[in-house]
């Protein structure tokens, strides 16, 4: 089952993105082949207004084909013959939709779960955060540079910060003091803590609900963003990278996890896989590398400001490169999920 549910969201995820693509090109006036759910063969077509709607035997992802043929450039709906600022809308409209769908899916489960306040409910005595003074009950405002707003940011920092000695802004009692913390070694664990407990979760109405939605996916893009940063860094590997295959290992896992507390906790942690995978799917596509969306807004933003276009050969030529490069990037990720998964 847990598998199935896997197959399922990032199905869903995919279409979604696909269908920004489809509903920004409309919009446009551009001509759209086909918009297709799934991916083989087509058990189900039927066209209207120009383009065929397809459903497709194996339930995996979706696209959206736009008229791009160049040998086609007289036709008024081409992509290639809109203007630059709307052929970047088209494009970074998958990313954004997989943002919407990403804050969307939080607001639901807030308003199922609740929201974490950044609230301190124990800090052990004799902890870091105990001897600088911080107690339970204390908000974090700020940790670094970064503002806080739910539990897990305070996490997330100290997760991306391990062993920094930390300024760290709290409110206690209305009053906001600043102190510097240094987190201390767990030995056992090999990870270091500022010795700030939460997990306390506040009920929200549809308002609430809205504005820790923002706060719930402004968490899901900085985690990625500062995983990416790590990657680059090298502070992790490739072969800590996980493709669909891990993807599908880690949902049927969490499924087995919870399927003993009930329907509603199953529920729950799909909603947030739902959430990061979205929200990750978005920051993925919308980097500048050649084959992805990012790259071709790069492209597009280039012509935008050079006010003609960069030859379409030369940038074919840069996407194919790109393309073989994630395809072997994948094999890469995919060989190490499997061996992590089965061996």
């Amino acid at each position: 089952m847990g598998i199935v549910l896997a197959i399922l969201i990032f199905s869903f995820l995919v279409f979604f993105h696909e269908l920004g693509h489809f509903v920004l090109a409309k919009k446009n006036g551009i001509d759209v082949d086909e918009f297709a759910l799934g991916m083989g063969p087509a058990v189900y077509a039927k066209e209207y207004k120009g383009t065929k709607y397809a459903l497709h035997l194996f339930p995996i992802g979706g696209f959206c084909a736009m008229g791009e043929d160049e040998e086609a450039t007289d036709s008024p709906g081409n992509f290639n013959n809109k203007s630059v600022w709307a052929r970047i809308s088209v494009i970074a409209a998958g990313p954004v939709f997989n943002f919407i769908l990403a804050f969307v899916v939080a607001v639901i489960l807030i308003m199922i779960i609740g929201y974490d306040r950044p609230v301190a409910y124990d800090v052990p005595k004799g902890s870091p955060a105990a001897e600088a003074g911080i107690q339970a009950g204390d908000t974090i405002v700020t940790m670094g540079d970064k503002k806080i707003h739910i539990f897990r940011e305070i996490s997330m920092y100290n997760q991306f910060h391990q062993g920094e000695t930390t300024e760290i802004t709290y409110r206690h009692d209305g009053e906001e003091k600043t102190v510097l913390v240094t987190p201390e070694l767990d030995e056992e664990l090999n990870y270091y803590r500022f010795g700030i407990s939460g997990g306390q979760y506040t009920k929200a109405n549809l308002l609430t609900a809205a504005q820790y939605g923002v706060y719930e996916l402004k968490y899901w893009i900085c985690l990625t963003l500062d995983s990416l940063k790590m990657l680059a860094g090298g502070r992790v590997g490739l072969d800590q990278m996980s493709g669909p295959v891990g993807i599908v290992s880690m949902v049927d896992d969490t499924y087995e996890a919870s399927k003993g507390y009930g329907g509603v906790a199953v529920i729950v942690e799909m909603l947030n896989i739902a959430i990061f995978l979205s929200a990750n799917l978005g920051v993925m596509n919308l980097l500048p590398l050649p084959a992805l969306d990012g790259g071709r807004l790069v492209f597009l933003f280039i012509e935008a400001v050079r006010r003609k276009r960069v030859p379409p050969e030369k940038e074919g030529y840069v996407h194919l490169v790109g393309i073989a490069l994630l395809m072997a990037l994948m094999i890469f990720v995919m060989f190490n999920d499997i061996r992590r998964v089965f061996f």
